[in-house]
């Protein structure tokens, strides 16, 4: 494996590359910081993330973030908590110059935890502007007891 710059330059040449870096710039074990840089360096400028949740009424809401506060968010739970993530399905349609892709994944604490303590699709918006692949925004919603996971998201289509 490829490390420093070039690694980061082969992520956005094409699809694949560019969502497994997604999910390893956010995996890792406790306390340890997380490839911020790859990060940044794979979501467009002023991209959005989202976050959607169930707030105290019930009602789903959605949390809108760019990359620095998506960084300052997930960075404390990430110095207390183990984390890691991967793609487990994905369904890509693609468009000229845009692509749009749901990737279910699945969260453990440990790489080698048998079971996922959280499930979800992340719904990702992408832009190939002649050269790379960049990610504009990203929503994910998690699987939950009144929102289970489809069956036709746990198997990939290209």
């Amino acid at each position: 494996m490829k490390t420093g710059s070039n690694k980061i330059m082969e992520d956005v040449r094409n699809l694949d590359s560019l969502i497994k870096a997604l999910y390893e710039s956010i995996s890792g074990p406790k306390g340890q910081e997380r490839q911020w840089d790859h990060l940044r360096y794979i979501f467009f400028p002023k991209a959005h993330f989202v976050r959607t949740i169930i707030g105290d009424d019930h009602s789903p809401q959605a949390l809108i973030m760019d990359v620095e506060n998506f960084i300052e968010t997930a960075s404390p739970y990430f110095h207390e908590t183990s984390f890691y993530e991967w793609e487990v399905a994905r369904r890509t349609e693609r468009f000229g110059n845009i692509a749009h892709i749901f990737s279910t994944y699945e969260s453990r604490y440990e790489p080698d935890d048998p079971t996922p303590f959280k499930r979800g699709i992340n719904s990702i918006q992408l832009f190939h502007d002649g050269k790379r692949w960049w990610i504009i925004n990203m929503i994910w919603d998690n699987e939950r007891e009144d929102n289970p996971m489809p069956t036709k998201y746990l198997s990939s289509i290209a």
